[in-house]
């Protein structure tokens, strides 16, 4: 499955991976920007791997203090993108948030 295929919020905020809300990026972030923090996170994602592989804990806690700077910049973590208040809802079960009614819609569509 690829991230185009997990239901997205109506809002476009998050989207749903086992029942849980995960924050999209930032849609504002200029493409070019966009596409370097991505580069970045999967570098960091793969320097994660390669520490946890060498049992290296001083490199592992640099990589992913990496992925979450990545992260953060991409705005899937941190302080929310949006402006109008809403509160943050990542990494929570929907059926706990006000998007409940809309995955159930989702689940009864053909």
């Amino acid at each position: 499955m690829t991230a185009k295929d997990y239901p997205v919020t109506p809002d476009g905020r998050y989207f749903v991976v086992r029942g849980r809300l995960w924050r999209r990026s930032n849609p504002s972030l200029p493409e070019p920007r966009r596409a370097a923090l991505v580069d970045e996170l999967m570098a960091a994602r793969r320097a994660v791997g390669i520490a946890l592989r060498a049992g290296d804990q001083a490199r592992l806690a640099e990589a992913r203090a990496q992925v979450d700077h990545a992260k953060v910049a991409l705005g899937e973590r941190g302080p929310v993108w949006w402006q109008d208040g809403t509160p943050n809802f990542n990494r929570h079960l929907v059926v706990n948030t006000p998007y409940a009614g809309w995955l159930r819609e989702q689940d009864k569509a053909p």
